[in-house]
């Protein structure tokens, strides 16, 4: 009777997929239990066969169906009952092996098994004794039994402390995998959160920018339709007047000629016409409105979620005229997003006609160096600064472009311009830098950075770097600016829509270097 109803419970605990006994058991909602293993790869196996519109995960046994994979938890009782059968099945096997070891014969004699042989590690008959095992160490079963089973015991005990650590780390894991998931699902909904409002940002900004261009170009072409009406009533008027004069001089009748003459008007010249333009200067709000939607998707974001480089692209038709190296780059760190910057790495030479006359370049125009004292100024003439300023030789239009510098101490600028920067000293200013809407720059000081552009500035807090990496994406609209050390940081960055060519620009106090860093 007790051997039917183990057999009964045993098939209740049972896996209908592959079986055998549960292995890790799991319950789902519908109340039918699995091997875990087993119940995930038939799930896996039904997103591989099912099509995306009948998506879905089955109950093998009731067909029930969820909308979503279910997260299986094992159920403690169901494997503690599994357990518990498996135990018995080993005593039952367990014992059926004592009998036979009791009731057995030697294979070798066919005598009954009495001993066992230690150093053959076998159970021997009273012949094996005396023949084979004459002087080895022997010993009665209970005897050997009893010492196996010491070592048994030590191993499971053994056991069960490596199964409740090996337990213990597999729990901190869950609350591991837990909390990840949980961190994640948060920064994931705000990500998207964050991505809704600036895509909203962005369609509104379009939609007007592009409305008012539409209308900034009906208006130019309206008066480009204007003027060239007004041109063809003159030509048109020209036209008639040789044709009168054509005929009058064709007329062989004197008095004719001089009675119709007066009649016959002078041409008029046509009056000046008024210049057409067209406002490309109506996309100035936009930088504004790009640095204020990045600072709403960049705010309340983890420090590590940093703007990276953009994906290289073909560079522009500016090219250095000195291919010639000097100074390799900066000698730092390997760096992921360096590597990656310095894909659209760019040989700048500084531009002698522009140099402030105090600022001393080097023969190959890659080091500027402001001395201290006045020493032997260079002559003016009109392309040169008034401020201690020089640009670089190469202007950067469309496309990806890097270049890096090195400054020798703080109380340098390092910018970019349009070549349409005032030479000319401002009152109360020692340098023009980022004080108008067509030049940008980052001052660096004693204790923190300066972020230049229309006259106001932001500060930055962070330390201060010996080598500094400019990049320009243009078509973007994207300036950033780097410290190189052991990492590459992100120190600002500028939003902006580009209409000209933009030039390397630097400022440097007395006593003060930059050197343009040059690569192969």
């Amino acid at each position: 009777m007790a051997s039917s109803v183990s057999q009964k419970l045993e098939e209740k605990l049972v896996c209908s997929i592959c079986l055998e006994l549960f292995r890790v058991a799991v319950t789902l909602p519908c109340g039918h239990n699995f091997c875990q293993q087993c119940i995930s790869d038939h799930w896996e196996k039904q997103e591989q066969e099912a099509s995306r519109a009948e998506k879905g995960y089955t109950c093998p046994e009731c067909r029930k169906r969820f909308q979503r994979r279910l997260e299986l938890k094992k159920n403690v009782t169901l494997c503690s009952v599994v357990e518990l059968v498996r135990v018995g099945e080993a005593q039952i096997a367990g014992a059926e092996g004592r009998e036979a070891a009791h009731g057995g014969q030697c294979p070798r004699h066919g005598r009954p098994l009495e001993l066992y042989c230690e150093d053959e590690r076998r159970c021997i008959c009273c012949v094996c004794t005396v023949q084979q095992c004459q002087h080895h160490r022997r010993v009665l079963f209970e005897e050997e039994r009893s010492k196996k089973q010491a070592l048994l015991r030590e191993s499971l005990e053994k056991a069960q402390q490596e199964s409740e650590r090996i337990e213990q780390a597999m729990q901190e894991l869950e609350n591991q995998t837990n909390s990840i998931k949980d961190s994640s699902e948060r920064l994931k909904s705000m990500v998207v959160n964050k991505f809704g409002h600036l895509e909203k940002a962005l369609e509104d900004c379009q939609r007007q920018t592009v409305a008012r261009i539409e209308q900034e170009q009906a208006a130019a072409l309206g008066q480009v339709e204007e003027n060239w009406s007004h041109l063809k009533e003159c030509l048109d008027a020209l036209s008639h007047h040789r044709e009168k004069a054509q005929d009058l001089l064709a007329c062989a009748d004197d008095q004719t000629f001089l009675e119709e003459f007066p009649l016959l008007a002078s041409p008029e010249s046509p009056e000046a016409l008024p210049p057409v333009e067209f406002n490309v200067g109506m996309v100035e709000p936009i930088a504004e409105i790009l640095t204020d939607i990045s600072k709403l998707l960049l705010e309340d974001l983890p420090s590590s979620v940093a703007p990276k480089a953009a994906d290289p692209v073909a560079p522009g038709p500016v090219q250095p005229e000195e291919p010639a190296v000097v100074k390799a780059v900066a000698p730092l760190p390997k760096c992921q997003l360096r590597a990656e910057l310095l894909k659209d790495h760019r040989n700048l030479t500084f531009d002698a006609e522009t140099a402030n006359k105090y600022l001393q370049l080097s023969s190959r125009n890659q080091k500027a160096k402001h001395p201290r004292g006045t020493g032997s100024p260079q002559q003016d003439h009109a392309a040169r600064f008034e401020l201690w300023q020089v640009l670089c030789a190469q202007s950067y239009g469309h496309g990806h472009h890097y270049w890096e510098v090195k400054v020798s101490s703080h109380s340098v600028i390092v910018g970019v311009t349009y070549q349409g920067i005032p030479r000319k000293r401002q009152p109360g200013h020692k340098f023009n830098i980022g004080l108008d809407g067509g030049s940008w720059g980052l001052q660096v000081r004693e204790d923190c950075y300066l972020a230049w552009h229309k006259g106001r500035s932001e500060k930055i807090q962070e330390r201060l770097y010996e080598y500094l990496g400019v990049s320009l994406d243009y078509g973007n609209g994207i300036l950033s600016f780097y410290g190189l050390g052991d990492r590459t940081q992100l120190i600002h960055t500028f939003h902006h829509i580009f209409t000209e060519p933009l030039y390397p620009v630097f400022w440097l106090c007395e006593g003060r270097t930059v050197t343009l860093c040059q690569r192969d």
